[in-house]
């Protein structure tokens, strides 16, 4: 896929796609493209490959988007595929092909039997509202929960953000629902966790 501004134009950057990492994730950025054809059949000015760039070059450096280097698709560019993928789900279809293929490789199954499920009360940014954070009464820390379901290789099955003040078991609840649904269990999980020892699905 070489529509557009490509990386042979620039100097590359340590966060840029390898040719055997583009090669895993080209296929769903293409099938994703032909579910989303160009009424004026345009091909797009730039290259998805170099938009892919760009989103990895925020991630690894935690800039804002306005500061994404020249050479680079302009932010407004970036943060459009950004956020389209992420809300039709996009970004997870890439995760979940890249856990199954580095298990598959690891010789176990796609999906796990088995996850760890764990919890970090962490504070917020200044100016983040107040109605999405709460008090985490026993570590004592105000903000957020980022809640993760790992298997046993240490790869992210599930991600669930609540308020600090959202008790473990809630948690562990949103989790498992998370779980469930990725690996087609019948049913959310239903049963409160007392603690967050290695869960069997």
């Amino acid at each position: 896929m070489g529509y557009g501004m490509s990386m042979s134009m620039r100097k590359p950057y340590p966060s840029d796609l390898t040719d055997e990492q583009w090669e895993l994730v080209e296929p769903v950025i293409t099938a994703w493209k032909a579910r989303h054809p160009s009424v004026s059949g345009h091909q797009g000015k730039y290259a998805m490959r170099e938009i892919v760039n760009a989103i990895l070059y925020q991630n690894r450096t935690g800039c804002q988007w306005e500061f994404l280097p020249h050479d680079m698709p302009p932010p407004g560019t970036v943060k459009y595929y950004f956020y389209l993928w992420r809300d039709e789900g996009t970004d997870q279809d890439i995760h979940d092909l890249l856990r199954w293929q580095l298990r598959e490789k690891r010789k176990r199954l796609a999906d796990p039997s088995l996850v760890v499920l764990d919890t970090q009360s962490i504070h917020v940014a200044v100016g983040v509202p107040a109605t999405t954070t709460g008090r985490d009464a026993a570590k004592r820390v105000p903000g957020r929960k980022r809640c993760l379901a790992v298997d046993v290789l240490g790869l992210v099955v599930a991600v669930v953000v609540l308020a600090a003040s959202a008790h473990e078991n809630t948690a562990g609840i949103a989790l498992l629902d998370q779980v469930a649904g990725q690996s087609g269990s019948d049913g959310p999980c239903q049963s409160p966790l007392t603690d967050f020892s290695p869960i069997l699905l």
